[in-house]
């Protein structure tokens, strides 16, 4: 089969012939129609074996149901979490992170919510039920601080989005944030923070007693630092918690296929708005992940196997 895999030479992928994967008895083959793009598997492109394939998020149609009955039947529509291989004709996905897709939802919109949808909605879940509390996004015109500013708007808490360039406040206002700012000011009940450096060190001296501060991501080699007493004086009670969706959902056995279902429909509901900025063939797949990396595009770029 044909699968974008890692390359030497920049822009590190390229499209080649690799072996069909072999599902384990708990994993459903499915055959890909998109994929979307994040940044932790773009980045690890220049670092990687030549010839290794990469990627997350996978949508698509069971081909093969699981050897142990698990897991949708043959020729439904899925969407699913791989660790790797979603950059491919065909990818072998364990069913406890596989969800049938209503109708209603494309296959470009489904291959946004596995790794940025699923990061959102557990941020939120760690930190509580998020009704009338204070809710700060860092990072918030991203794929996962978009899905953040609009499931906590959902749940019916203040949202602040935090953000590098004001213009986009117009974006994300729509999307349901309350406040967009570029510095922060006041205090907050829980923080999604997906930025790191600076930000982070911003993000603790603003967490509310009893807190929470989800960390996710790092978009910078910046180191954070901060007056210890910032967080056990000024905000005793709080939380800093690290959250990797990954191992995160094996805490709690058949949670992936749930949530994705719950995102799924929302999306089909029309509550849930997928920000899908760019489409294009996966064999266009070198200048998009450059735009990823170099912050061209905001909210999600989805490539097709076409």
């Amino acid at each position: 089969m044909l699968a974008l895999t890692a390359a030497a030479e920049p822009p590190h992928v390229a499209l080649t012939e690799v072996p069909d994967p072999a599902p384990l008895p708990s994993e459903a083959l499915v055959t890909v129609s998109a994929f979307s793009l994040n940044r932790g598997e773009s980045k690890r492109l220049a670092t990687m074996e030549p010839g290794a394939v990469t990627g997350w998020d996978v949508a698509g149609v069971v081909e093969q149901p699981a050897g142990d009955g698990s897991g949708p039947p043959a020729g439904t529509r899925v969407v699913g979490l791989v660790n790797p291989g979603a950059w491919a004709q065909r990818a072998a996905v364990p069913t406890d992170a596989l969800a049938p897709l209503p109708d209603a939802v494309s296959f470009a919109q489904a291959a946004t919510l596995p790794v940025a949808g699923l990061t959102a909605l557990l941020a939120l879940q760690i930190g509580g039920l998020p009704l009338g509390r204070r809710v700060l996004v860092t990072g918030a015109n991203g794929g996962v601080g978009r899905f953040a500013v609009q499931l906590a708007a959902l749940s019916q808490a203040h949202v602040t989005a935090l953000v590098r360039d004001p213009g986009q406040a117009p974006a994300l206002h729509a999307l349901g944030a309350d406040a967009v700012v570029t510095e922060l000011a006041g205090e907050y009940d829980l923080v999604v923070e997906g930025v790191g450096g600076a930000t982070l060190a911003s993000a603790i001296r603003h967490v509310a007693p009893v807190g929470t501060i989800v960390s996710f991501a790092s978009t910078t080699t910046q180191e954070t630092s901060f007056p210890t007493r910032e967080l056990f004086g000024r905000a005793p009670g709080a939380t800093l918690r690290g959250l990797l969706v990954f191992p995160e959902l094996r805490r709690e056995a058949g949670s992936g296929t749930a949530n994705l279902a719950r995102l799924a429909r929302l999306v089909a509901d029309g509550k849930l708005d997928c920000s899908v900025q760019r489409e294009a063939s996966w064999r266009e797949a070198g200048e998009h992940v450059q735009a990823l990396l170099h912050r061209t595009v905001a909210g999600k770029i989805v490539l097709h196997v076409d």
